[in-house]
């Protein structure tokens, strides 16, 4: 899944940077040109900002899920040990206490 994840991301940056290129591309062009060539510059890089929505929303999904996949292991770790957990959130209020108080 982290193979896949990463290959993901990648991908994902190799599509905004073509939209950053076809919009440097389309400023370029529109400095003193019109025509045949803005349209098409515009159409392709509509495209592309469309697909790199998609894929952003996408991206976005796999990480609420996988968000959500591990708020429900850490749950079920916290209802199948519950005095570990106090014991580990006391720890934790414990060092923390202790860091604040040396300020």
């Amino acid at each position: 899944m982290s193979e896949m994840s990463e290959v993901s991301r990648e991908k994902l940056i190799a599509d905004v940077r073509l939209v950053i290129a076809d919009s440097e591309e389309l400023l370029r062009a529109t400095a003193g040109q019109a025509g045949d060539k803005i349209a098409e510059i515009r159409a392709r890089t509509a495209d592309r900002i469309a697909a790199a929505k998609i894929k952003l929303a996408e991206a976005e999904t796999v990480v609420v899920d996988k968000a959500k996949q591990v708020g429900r292991a850490a749950d079920d770790y916290v209802h199948d040990n519950p005095w570990r957990s106090v014991g580990v959130a006391a720890g934790i209020g414990l060092i923390a206490g202790l860091l604040i108080g040396r300020r």
